[in-house]
């Protein structure tokens, strides 16, 4: 990600107007620094962008919604 972040500082010195991007990502967490360093596109496998909306607690928290809403006599 250095690296990344050297690129944009020199387009950024010299007012490039152009965009970064970030090529064969190959974990969720290196898309978030990806993201963070100011690169504007990734690509990666497919399994990476689907673990990117994966987390223990979004699944806990949905499962708790759906199971109030059901209880409350929602469909």
């Amino acid at each position: 990600m250095e690296l990344i972040r050297q690129i944009l500082t020199i387009y950024k010195n010299y007012d490039y107007k152009t965009l970064v991007l970030v090529a064969s990502v190959r974990h969720p967490q290196h898309v978030v620094e990806a993201a963070l360093a100011g690169g504007h596109i990734c690509t990666m496998p497919y399994s990476i962008f689907q673990a990117l909306f994966k987390h223990p607690l979004t699944d806990s928290g949905l499962k708790k919604f759906l199971d109030d809403w059901k209880a409350k006599g929602q469909q």
